[in-house]
């Protein structure tokens, strides 16, 4: 059980060492520049869930006003 355990954590160790990080691996870069595409990749999340957030929010009060004009549609022919 332990070999198992011991042996996964290895694999997971290799394969983490193959990954692409997001930061600059040059020693020399120091600072936020070290971090530019980190930055610029959180950015680009954070503006594409403004505009989802808006999108949806847009079509759920179209949404909401389609459907208070049906209702009164139907309350107004009783």
């Amino acid at each position: 059980m332990f070999a198992k355990v011991s042996r996964f954590f290895g694999e997971v160790k290799g394969e983490l060492r193959k990954a692409n990080w997001p930061w600059e691996s040059d020693p020399k870069v120091k600072g936020i520049k070290k971090y530019k595409e980190l930055v610029d990749s959180t950015i680009v999340v954070l503006v594409a869930t403004v505009l989802l957030a808006g999108f949806v929010s847009f079509w759920d009060s179209i949404c909401i006003l389609v459907l208070n004009f049906i209702t009164q549609l139907g309350h107004a022919t009783h």
